[in-house]
């Protein structure tokens, strides 16, 4: 059986910048990874539109169109077995995998992919209207999140297999439990306008009404971390920026963790949620869309208001026996539905049969 061709129009696994779009791009290529051998990553072709423009959507189309014909001589040349797209939407539309995979006769599928018909007739009508096409040309829609499940039901062709695909690390075992010594406080985001920037706002306001001892490290980077700085500078030496940290510094810090603490503006889910209850650090968070399918219950706080969001941490720091407990149930979902293990079997159990009817 041939190789899978994948490609990651937001963000490719070799982008230089980290986040949590990387490593689950980079985690899917892992989990099609076969008797050893990894699929292909057959484009670094960014097909990203952030503000709109139509006419930088024309141009990313027209690019499309010129690397098509390669791509399928390519296939053709490799026997690619099947086409894996990761993240296809409005913002990002896979202008690559319909066309070649409909050339090759080969299987298409598709993991977050997303449809928002809101987007038609507006700034991103045209890349919208592309990833829909994209969304109808898959034999298999892998959902993260049952917000998108929703959308792609309601539009679901006769023969598509819509697959609940839970997000997932890396990793096939749970790594060493955390084992704080301090009453700390972990942060980790990138800092940059918009969402990333109004999580550490209510951060900013939750501190105001902790009481007791209590310390802050803050993990990321990016182009607005004086504006981030000037959020925390109230509370002086009790915040530690730690910048950004590699895998191995993450694992440090949240080893030194009580409680991990984001509250999740806009997040599609979250990978550093899954990497702080796989180490035993419970997680408070806003209750929201996304966010709900990867924190425990009792992590997830459904009023908004910073004074709850300090509650709900305070509870983790100064009670032992809510902390043990909650670093149990934190491990415990992370184990039973987050893990390689679980994501590999959910997935093959799928392709294995669409790869032979080819």
């Amino acid at each position: 059986m041939g190789p899978i061709a994948f490609y990651a129009p937001l963000k490719s696994p070799h982008h230089p910048v980290p986040s949590g779009e990387r490593q689950m791009a980079r985690n899917l290529m892992q989990l099609l990874t076969r008797e050893g051998d990894a699929p292909i990553l057959v484009s670094e072709l960014r097909s990203f539109d952030k503000r709109g423009d139509a006419v930088v959507q024309a141009d990313l189309i027209a690019q499309a169109e010129a690397e098509i014909p390669a791509l399928i001589a390519r296939g053709s040349a490799e026997g690619w077995a099947l086409w894996a797209t990761y993240h296809s939407y409005y913002k990002a539309p896979d202008l690559l995998g319909p066309s070649v995979s409909a050339a090759l006769g080969i299987p298409y599928v598709s993991f977050e992919a997303t449809r928002a018909n809101k987007r038609l007739g507006g700034p991103w009508d045209a890349f919208e209207q592309k990833a829909q096409v994209a969304c109808d040309a898959a034999d298999v829609l892998f959902h993260f999140t049952e917000r998108d499940a929703v959308a792609l039901w309601d539009h679901l062709k006769q023969g598509q297999q819509l697959i609940h695909l839970p997000p997932f690390l890396a990793q096939e075992a749970l790594p060493v439990p955390a084992q704080p010594q301090a009453p700390i406080i972990l942060v980790a985001g990138m800092m940059r306008k918009g969402d990333k920037l109004a999580s550490y706002r209510i951060i900013s306001e939750a501190l105001r009404h902790l009481t007791g001892d209590w310390q802050v490290e803050i993990a990321g980077d990016g182009p607005c971390h004086e504006e981030a700085a000037t959020l925390m500078a109230p509370y002086g030496d009790r915040v530690r920026f730690l910048g950004q940290l590699n895998a191995a510094e993450m694992a440090q810090a949240y080893a030194r963790a009580r409680v991990f603490f984001w509250p999740g503006v806009n997040e599609a889910f979250g990978m550093v949620y899954l990497e702080a209850q796989a180490h035993g650090v419970p997680v408070v968070a806003q209750e929201r869309l996304g966010v709900r399918d990867v924190v425990a219950a009792e992590g997830l706080i459904a009023d908004p208001a910073p004074e709850a969001l300090a509650v709900a941490v305070m509870s983790v720091l100064n009670d032992d026996e809510t902390h043990r407990q909650r670093a149990k149930d934190a491990r415990d979902l992370v184990h039973n539905r987050h893990l390689l293990t679980a994501a590999r079997q959910t997935v093959w159990d799928v392709l294995n049969p669409l790869m032979k009817e080819i």
